[in-house]
């Protein structure tokens, strides 16, 4: 990604004058519309004679001394180089199949397993039963598991999970395994709750937690009794035990909203199988392979989008 930076692609973007602004994170929003950056693409392919063929299907790939021969429902091609841009598997109703996997396949090249990536978590029958209720609420959170953790929103929605927080650990995360949650990411509410009760403050513990977060999350998460308890009628233990619910919140998805609503692909083309200069197949000279089909994935914000154009620049460079 060195060779074609974000800051290349930056200066493309700015050479067409596509007004843009920066948002959290250093993500970056076309001003107007995400169609600026599609009219900019597809001008730059008219600029280099870019023949776009659109509903043709392939039917066929072969390899000969020669190069590659392609029997598609618009004719036959040859060709020096393949380059393979097919994507993933994520959000079929826009296209996405196996095609890019198939093609490695029928030449050799390993692929890795893939699963969906970037994507909502599904919750247990009965934690889906208990949360489902809070659809529509987002809470700024901390989500981890032993991989990796993100400090973002978390949404909830009547099938589960989602916002930025979840997408982004869902790809570091695997079936069977717990999320924890701290739902008041800069907040030691132990220390808080004792520091309140030793001040001798009468206010019951739903006053205390309803000034950061929402009532209806509350009442799911808590018991009615422990809500309007008193601070000084609690416990240490007691306290230690909100404290763990809120700060450490531990829930074993059901599973993912699965590729329907994936942003991502993760798993594809086996990287070690490509050069990671050109992309090119290091068994099957001539043949590249270049974006999502490849087992990389980036966080949300931008970053898969950036190894598309990186990867097919590469490429472009020696096919």
């Amino acid at each position: 990604m060195s060779r074609y930076s974000q800051w290349d692609f930056l200066s493309l973007v700015t050479r067409y004058q596509i007004p843009h602004h920066e948002r959290a994170h250093g993500q970056l929003f076309c001003n107007d519309s995400a169609r600026d950056i599609l009219t900019m693409l597809l001008t730059e392919c008219d600029n280099a004679g870019v023949v776009i063929n659109l509903d043709t299907s392939i039917d066929s790939i072969s390899k000969s001394a020669d190069g590659f021969h392609l029997i598609t429902s618009a004719g036959r091609f040859a060709c020096q180089s393949l380059v393979v841009a097919s994507g993933g598997l994520s959000i079929p109703k826009m296209g996405a199949t196996p095609f890019g996997y198939k093609i490695a396949e029928q030449f050799g090249i390993p692929v890795r397993p893939t699963y969906a990536g970037l994507v909502p978590f599904t919750l247990q029958p009965e934690d889906k039963e208990k949360f489902s209720a809070l659809s529509g609420i987002a809470v700024p959170c901390v989500v981890s598991n032993q991989k990796q953790h993100f400090a973002e929103n978390v949404l909830f929605t009547h099938r589960g999970l989602s916002g930025p927080a979840i997408l982004q650990i869902s790809s570091y995360w695997r079936p069977g395994e717990k999320v924890e949650i701290n739902l008041l990411p800069h907040s030691d509410l132990a220390q808080e709750l004792k520091t309140q009760r030793q001040q001798k403050q009468k206010s019951k513990l739903k006053t205390v937690l309803e000034a950061h977060l929402p009532k209806r999350l509350l009442s799911c998460l808590l018991s009615e009794q422990s809500l309007n308890t008193t601070l000084p009628d609690m416990s240490d233990k007691h306290i230690g035990q909100i404290a763990e619910q809120i700060n450490c919140w531990t829930i074993k998805p059901n599973g993912t909203e699965g590729y329907r609503t994936a942003e991502v692909t993760c798993g594809g083309i086996d990287c070690d199988a490509l050069s990671s200069q050109t992309m090119e197949s290091k068994n099957v000279p001539g043949l590249y392979f270049i974006g999502e089909v490849v087992d990389v994935t980036g966080w949300l914000g931008g970053y898969n989008f950036q190894w598309a154009w990186s990867s097919g620049w590469c490429a472009g460079q020696r096919a």
